[in-house]
């Protein structure tokens, strides 16, 4: 049977889902076509013909190699088809963006016939993703004299691929849908178990929210056909959790629009609002996109006569609708006054959705053609030996004489690019920025290496110190879906230049540790500057923000990103921790106290979480950076004393250089080069020359938190609060209690202990108490199951050694075996204890799950409705999440222990501790 007939095959059995025929990116597929359509009279002609001008994907998928190559031929006149001319054919050409498409347009650019060239050279005009091999073609033809090669380059310098392009329409009309009420989470726009099929657009786009919400958005669409459906998160935050960039890519696949009708899929300009604004993660994905994110503010805190706020029993700030945006809500974007109104009534400002440089992604249809644009137009300009014409919004340089500058100040001004020289820049500045460390997960990499596709990338930039593609979202279950979609996608990028989890040649085993663990190791230098494909790209050395699969892409591709200077928040400790407790009530804790202290405003969102942890190691200290994703900041930036950052940067030597032993090196040596990076920065450090990084002492933070470890005296638990009468409540890591509030009462269902924030010490934690509990009741009995799933193999290695993995095999009654993997997701748990592969498990969702209706206790990051349990018709699922002993103990007894309950377990245990550093962090005399 031919690859054709297979692909019929496969249409008619999509159709039976209700989806199209799958968009081709196989050149085998492709060539079969073209033959067809050479061919007069066979009968797949016509379908043929469809599937090659409305159905093949761009970029550098090696169809789209096969369709540059015909379109050629058929412009030179080699082929003939009745129903392509030529003058189409450069159209399809166009759309095509770059890759293969710019390396034909400039063969014809660049060749003998005039009227061609001169064709070529239009459509050329209008391209912005080329790379250094086709800037290099023009740049020899230029420097030859070639008269169609200048008048390009002129173009280039004058930026007509944007000037060109129409303007933004000056008024939007918009109706609106709620999509939820309080917090939206990206899991109800593209939910984790259904991460197999974000990189098949069409089937991806049926998982949004429920099939009820996209008929109504549907039956909306047809009775305002004038106007965008706008999805808003009423008294709550648009997109928080992970980046999700197939979170945005369905908003706009059902309500935005084509990006090209010989696309098919892909759509632009969403556009969305929450009460309480878009997330920051999420926001950048809507730049991605072309897509508008409004602040809606529709929801006040009501105050009385005196102008003070007015708060309920539970001592929560009341609301009051300052405007209704029910769902049906005809209003008008106006992106010249920038203000929403509704009618006439003019209802806020909106200046903040359409700065200078959001209006440019707007009108490119995207955030991409603005970066590689600028690039084009520099590269240009520099040939021409002129200055580049304004014609982009000058980036925002703020400068306040006499401040000092905050830690993401200080590297945002040493790793940008393209600022004015010995200029000093604060908070609220626009800045291109150098990227050192780039990470790739497993759910997302296959959209990563899609976007990479579609912008003609090959190769990873040079400027990137270290590329890491992960293995740990799949990690569970090897089952069908995994093993049809991860080793293409560990190819693909380790042909790119990354050190893939997965060796496509089979030869090193595969390492399905944790992604933000091994970022936080390979991260060699606090200066550092990490983008990564996942909410929780958070390290504790350099300042880290998660990202979406194409800002990932683009940092790959170019060594770069974007971005303004975000405010700081100090976040500093007095006081001692008590005895039985552990770090991460510390963690929890800070989150309560922040709300306690500003009245229930979050000023963690949006924003840089300066922690002055000092004296906690990387791996400790990520806990707290981790859970920043939680606490709705931008990024946080983990302040070490010398010696602690000395220790960390040891560490994570003699992880590399494992991983080096193993064989994950590649030609260019990266690893050993991150290596040499760390023994630099320890010798600069021990010499005095270069310290650890601190802010100075007269640098401005929008807030500063100070926390009282002597008022953490019962470990802290972050509660969904499930059956709060204020649905805008429930599923916010904001509900904070302490163990009391449980009264010893609180029947446990299943235990976890996992995820990117335990540590090795964690597991330790876990063998302790086991032993502990062993003497002093002769064994040890569990009442609920508890899964175990260490972040890393190195932690395994280690707990061997030691003798506390020993102790784990004896009460476990499962242990993962990497020789026989799962190759399903476990759907019953017995009371036991699960000793599960290294990886995500449970927190992630998409392999994995509780069983539904369950209360579980984990140490883990996410308590969405649905991640790790679902609901049953029992009762809503929960996910609380709390410190590895609360869990432990929990899974044991089968209910959250009284405070006596947990005082005994831990007595003697080993727990995370932390004493906040006796002098302040900071750089006096700047």
């Amino acid at each position: 049977m031919s690859i054709y007939k297979d692909y019929i095959k496969e249409i008619e059995e999509r159709k039976t889902q209700g989806l199209h025929p799958k968009p081709i990116d196989g050149a085998e597929l492709l060539s079969e076509i073209i033959t067809q359509i050479k061919d007069s009279g066979n009968p797949d002609r016509p379908d043929s013909l469809k599937f090659f001008i409305y159905n093949t994907l761009p970029g550098t998928t090696s169809a789209a190699g096969v369709k540059a190559k015909f379109l050629k031929e058929i412009i030179l006149g080699e082929s003939v088809v009745e129903e392509i001319s030529p003058a189409f054919a450069f159209e399809l050409l166009s759309h095509m963006k770059g890759g293969p498409s710019i390396e034909v347009l400039l063969d014809l650019a660049l060749g003998n016939d005039a009227a061609i060239a001169k064709e070529a050279a239009n459509v050329l005009k209008t391209q912005v993703f080329l790379y250094e091999a086709d800037t290099n073609r023009l740049k020899e033809a230029f420097n030859s004299g070639n008269e169609i090669a200048k008048e390009i380059i002129e173009s280039y310098a004058k930026a007509e691929f944007f000037t060109q392009l129409p303007e933004v329409a000056e008024e939007i009309k918009v109706v609106t849908y709620i999509a939820g009420e309080g917090d939206i989470s990206t899991d109800l726009l593209s939910p984790g178990n259904q991460a197999h099929s974000r990189s098949d657009r069409e089937l991806h786009g049926k998982c949004m929210i429920t099939p009820q919400a996209q008929e109504e958005i549907k039956a909306l669409q047809a009775q305002h056909p004038d106007a965008s459906v706008m999805l808003i998160a009423e008294k709550g935050t648009m997109g928080v959790g992970s980046s999700r960039m197939s979170g945005v890519n369905n908003v706009a696949l059902w309500t935005g629009k084509q990006a090209s009708p010989y696309v098919p899929f892909v759509n632009i300009a969403p556009i969305v609002g929450g009460t309480n604004g878009i997330s920051p993660i999420f926001l950048t994905t809507v730049d991605v996109t072309g897509g508008i994110g409004i602040d809606l503010k529709n929801w006040v805190k009501k105050v009385d006569e005196n102008g003070n706020p007015v708060f309920n029993e539970n001592g929560e700030p009341v609301l009051e609708e300052a405007y209704s945006v029910a769902t049906g809500t005809v209003l008008t974007i106006n992106t010249k006054e920038k203000k929403l109104y509704n009618g006439d009534k003019e209802l806020i400002d909106l200046t903040k959705s359409f700065t200078p440089q959001k209006m440019e992604f707007i009108r490119a249809g995207g955030s991409y053609a603005i970066v590689f644009g600028k690039k084009l137009q520099t590269f240009a300009a520099q040939l021409l030996g002129i200055e580049a014409p304004a014609v982009f919004a000058p980036s925002k340089e703020i400068s306040h004489e006499g401040q000092g500058l905050t830690a993401v100040e200080k590297i945002f001004n040493r790793n940008a690019v393209g600022v004015t020289p010995g200029k000093v820049l604060h908070a609220g500045s626009d800045v291109r920025v150098k990227v050192n460390i780039v990470g790739s997960q497993d759910t997302t990499g296959l959209m990563t290496a899609q976007e990479l596709e579609s912008m003609a990338a090959t190769v990873i930039s040079p400027t990137v110190d270290g590329a890491y593609q992960s293995g740990c979202h799949t990690a569970s279950v090897w089952d069908k879906k995994a093993q049809a979609n991860i080793p293409k996608l560990m190819k693909f990028m380790n042909e790119f230049g990354l050190i893939t989890a997965r060796d496509p040649k089979g030869e090193y085993h595969a390492m399905t540790d944790v992604i933000h663990k091994v970022l936080n190791d390979i991260t060699v230098d606090e200066w550092a500057i990490i983008i990564g494909g996942d909410s929780h790209t958070r390290m504790s050395k350099g300042v880290a923000f998660g990202a979406d699969s194409g800002t990932v892409a683009l940092a790959l591709a170019t060594g770069e990103a974007s971005m303004p200077i975000p405010e700081s928040v100090k976040v500093t400790f007095k006081g001692n921790m008590k005895e039985h407790m552990d770090f991460r009530d510390v963690v929890h804790a800070t989150q309560a106290q922040m709300l306690k202290q500003f009245g229930g405003e979050n000023v963690f969102q949006g924003r840089i979480i300066e922690v002055h942890i000092g004296t906690l190691p990387a791996d400790q200290a990520f806990t707290f950076t981790d859970w920043t994703a939680e606490m709705k900041a931008k990024a946080s930036i983990n302040i070490s004393e010398d010696n602690t950052l000395i220790e960390s940067l040891e560490i994570a030597k003699n992880r590399i250089q494992i991983m080096i032993d193993k064989g994950m090196d590649n030609h260019n040596k990266v690893l050993q080069g991150l290596i040499d990076k760390a023994n630099k920065r320890i010798a600069e450090i021990r010499s005095g020359e270069k310290p650890a990084l601190t802010p100075d002492s007269n640098a401005k933070y929008y807030a500063e938190v100070v926390v009282d470890l002597d008022a953490i005296v019962e470990p802290m638990i972050a509660d969904p609060d499930v059956n709060n009468e204020d649905v805008s409540k429930r599923y916010t890591h904001d509900t904070i209690r302490d163990l009391s509030y449980y009264g010893g009462e609180k029947k446990v269902d299943l235990g976890f202990v996992g995820s990117c924030m335990v540590h090795k010490g964690d597991l330790k934690i876990v063998s302790q108490m086991l032993r502990n509990l062993e003497k002093q009741q002769g064994k040890v009995e569990f009442n609920a199951p508890l899964v175990v799933a260490a972040p890393t193999y190195n932690i395994i290695d280690e707990l061997k050694a030691e003798g506390d993995w020993e102790l784990l095999e004896k009460y476990s009654g499962f242990e993962f075996d990497d020789n026989a993997p799962k190759g399903e997701a476990r759907t019953e748990y017995k009371n036991v204890m699960y000793l599960e592969r290294p990886g995500c498990n449970l927190c992630m969702g998409n392999q994995e799950k509780a069983a539904k209706g369950d209360t579980v206790l984990a140490t883990s990051t996410r308590l969405f409705q649905g991640r790790v349990v679902e609901d049953s018709e029992r009762k809503k699922g929960e996910s609380l999440l709390a410190s590895t002993p609360v869990v432990v103990l929990s899974a044991i007894i089968g209910r959250i222990p009284n405070i006596d309950e947990y005082k005994a377990a831990v007595e003697g245990i080993d727990l995370t501790k932390f004493a906040p550093p006796i002098k302040e962090l900071v750089q006096v005399g700047h």
